[in-house]
């Protein structure tokens, strides 16, 4: 009988540092603004990718995401067959786990949701594209990769969205807004994308620097909570031009999307 090809794993052990409820906020997006990708899915795939020492996140997505279909399958990806072999006791169906990186495993399956948190951050910036266009000839037709950096509590977090086609699309930044001195302290959390690019005359400077001034300015509001005085930060910057793309639903979460266009290197 003639076997199945196997392919070289693409990419490289990572700390593999994990919390319970660190993804949250990630999760609750794809269980938002990009639940219609796996609610309309052929094949209702999604990938934690590089879930680290604990399985816990892909326990978790696989829970968040049943409430938009079901039938959702999430599949834990992991390049340390030491953790796979840890997290096979929790296999059940619509949850599965497996050694590999960013060559996707799959037996030719294409997911329509590949989340990779804390996994890039700690590659060079020159090696992020190449893993994007890796995964992104694994994804179904308008699939996305999602690749995203958080702090070890989930209390902050950014993630660009990258299509399957387009490359990267969006930018998304969530913050427990609670004791927020400022929204540029986010900086250290960004995408490896973008980590580097902080600086000025860079897009990502000027639009951290942008939130960080309708905070301040928005300061006498916060005598009605931290969440009013966000929304009118985020409804302040898309007055001001920048292209939000969600509206106050998401902003009451401390969440802010805009184009991977006004923020890109």
């Amino acid at each position: 009988m003639p076997q199945p090809r196997r392919h070289a794993v693409q990419g490289t052990i990572t700390r593999g540092t994990t919390n319970p409820n660190r993804l949250r906020r990630v999760d609750r997006w794809l269980a938002g603004p990009a639940a219609s990708l796996i609610r309309n899915a052929a094949d209702p795939l999604v990938v934690d990718l590089g879930y680290g020492a604990s399985p816990i996140t892909a326990v978790e997505l696989r829970h968040r995401l049943s409430s938009v279909r079901a039938d959702v399958e999430v599949v834990g990806i992991e390049i340390d067959p030491a953790r796979v072999t840890v997290a096979k006791p929790l296999e059940r169906p619509g949850l599965s786990f497996r050694v590999g990186g960013f060559e996707l495993p799959l037996d030719g399956r294409r997911p329509v949701v590949v989340r990779a948190f804390n996994v890039l951050r700690q590659y060079a910036e020159a090696e992020v594209e190449p893993a994007w266009n890796l995964v992104r000839e694994r994804l179904a037709p308008g699939g996305l990769l999602v690749d995203g950096t958080c702090d070890e509590i989930g209390r902050r977090a950014t993630w660009i969205a990258v299509d399957a086609d387009q490359g990267p699309v969006s930018l998304t930044v969530s913050l427990r807004l609670g004791g927020l001195e400022k929204p540029s302290d986010v900086a250290e959390r960004l995408p490896k994308a973008l980590i580097h690019r902080n600086v000025p005359g860079e897009r990502i400077h000027t639009y951290l620097n942008a939130l960080d001034a309708g905070w301040a300015r928005n300061a006498p509001i916060s005598s009605f909570g931290a969440r009013q005085r966000w929304l009118a930060t985020v409804s302040g910057l898309k007055a001001e031009g920048w292209a939000v793309l969600d509206g106050p639903t998401r902003w009451r979460l401390g969440e802010v999307t805009v184009p991977w266009d006004a923020v890109a290197p």
